[in-house]
């Protein structure tokens, strides 16, 4: 089993102020390049076998690691020839590596690209602003087989999206943290199997960093446990909203609510839908009381709405529902009925969008999908949830974390109501709105996992103690792999 990955993830300018930090602690950048580039050699020297190797090195940072890979490759025994795309800038790190290869050289071109069996990318590192030029796109189109240092040249180490052209990896090497694009898609499938290596960056220059994004895990959250003394009240009450013609996605999230511990879970039905309800939700208190009512029963804490709520309905409950200070889970038809006002769901807890959903309420995330996810929960005050293969979760002050434990088997019919069920069951055992919908995501991808090929949506719920029972308190990492 590989070492589990540090949570933390710095973008390009905060990777940046690592590495200087980390240079004002008198650990030299040279060090740092020869630092980084030996774990590139490393990495390439255990998983492939030697053959022709091409390393394309730009003029900065990235180049300078290249630089120091060429060397170490060649001095393991390797045909390695090196292309710089330019030469470093005189008297920098990188011109200080590159003086330190004596191996031969290659034009930086397709035609040598497609001559090399292997081909190491250190043209350019996670910070590029700009689109790749035609001829370096070229060169790297010609490679057959590619390892990127840092992020494929191209790659918006912030954003995961390509600035125009980014080549597809087959093995990419990172320093000391992650970075948001290398689990961001279409980032997480061009970066390919990747590594981290440790350079040497003392860990303690995160805490000046004060880092806010995360990759979704149990490092971020701890589940509940029921105790000992405890009772089905105080594991909380879940109330969700059930509608009148789509009856089937209130009882999903129902019964997500109650696989993951609720004490107590209810279903607030329309009268005439009521039977149906009680014939289908065994286990589940249906009411046919009026929302005022249960609104003055305060054991009911959590109250998910949404899932085939109806949009008619959601706009008449809402606004009642948010001034009762409950918690209140949002999705489906609750955002969908807010559609260009989302601020007429403040005062909810966690908002569920799909990308459909997000962008009628928000208006499109955009390639920077992070930061829009960001400004959703700082406009509305809630924890908001932009689900999807690379689920993020953000919260009003800027904290967000990026999930990766999803397989596309969850793109089917009724998954979402079962992660707002899981959510508000969550939330109603006393875990925070950010770390409810974290656990919530993370574990719903989980089983999915789980259930695998074949899945729909009523197979999540039966598989959720599993996956609760197998996480048994132990960090897990889902992407990637330490060096």
């Amino acid at each position: 089993m590989t070492a589990a990955l540090p949570p933390e993830l710095l973008d390009p300018a905060e990777m940046g102020r690592a590495d200087k930090a980390a240079i004002a602690r008198r650990m030299p950048g040279i060090e740092l390049m020869e630092n980084a580039g030996r774990a590139v050699a490393r990495a390439v020297l255990c998983r492939f076998a030697p053959c022709r190797t091409l390393v394309l090195a730009g003029p900065g940072n990235n180049g300078g690691d290249g630089y120091v890979a060429a060397r170490r490759l060649a001095a393991a025994g390797w045909p390695v020839v090196l292309a710089a795309l330019a030469a470093p800038r005189p008297g920098s790190d990188a011109a200080r590596a590159a003086a330190r290869w004596h191996g031969p050289g290659a034009d930086f071109s397709p035609a040598s690209a497609g001559c090399a069996e292997l081909v190491i990318d250190a043209v350019f590192g996670a910070g590029l602003s700009r689109a790749l030029e035609e001829k370096v796109a070229d060169v790297l189109r010609a490679a057959r087989r590619l390892v990127a240092v840092d992020v494929p040249s191209g790659l918006d180490g912030a954003t995961g999206a390509p600035l125009g052209y980014a080549p597809e990896a087959a093995l990419t090497v990172t320093f000391f943290r992650r970075k948001p694009g290398h689990l961001l898609l279409p980032g997480r499938l061009l970066v390919g199997p990747l590594v981290l290596a440790d350079i040497g960056i003392p860990a303690s220059v995160l805490a000046a960093l004060g880092p806010r994004t995360f990759a979704n895990g149990p490092t971020l959250w701890r589940l509940p446990e029921p105790a000992p003394e405890g009772h089905k009240y105080n594991r909380g009450y879940v109330t969700v909203l059930g509608g009148v013609a789509m009856t089937g996605a209130a009882r999903l999230a129902a019964a997500a609510a109650r696989r993951i511990g609720a004490g107590m879970v209810g279903i607030a039905s329309p009268p005439e839908a009521a039977a149906i309800y009680r014939a289908g939700a065994p286990g589940v208190i249906v009411s046919e009381s009026p929302l005022t009512d249960l609104l003055a029963d305060s054991r009911r804490s959590v109250f998910v709405a949404g899932p085939g709520l109806g949009a008619s309905a959601a706009r008449t409950a809402l606004p009642s529902l948010l001034a009762s200070g409950r918690l209140v889970v949002a999705d489906a038809d609750a955002l969908s009925a807010f559609a260009s006002h989302p601020e007429g769901l403040r005062g909810a807890a966690v908002l569920t969008p799909h990308a459909g959903e997000f962008a009628r309420l928000f208006g499109p995330a955009g390639e920077d999908r992070l930061a829009s996810v960001r400004a959703a929960a700082s406009r509305t005050g809630a924890v908001v949830v932009l689900k999807g293969a690379d689920t993020i979760i953000a919260a009003p002050d800027g904290w967000a974390a990026i999930n990766a434990s999803a397989p596309p088997d969850l793109a089917t019919a009724g998954t979402g109501d079962v992660l707002a069920g899981l959510i508000g069951g969550l939330l109603a055992q006393g875990m925070p709105p950010r770390e409810a919908a974290a656990a919530g995501v993370f574990l719903h991808g989980l089983a999915a996992g789980k259930v695998g090929h074949g899945l729909i949506a009523e197979d999540l719920p039966e598989a959720i103690p599993g996956v609760v029972a197998a996480l048994g308190g132990r960090d897990q990492e889902w992407h990637g792999s330490a060096s």
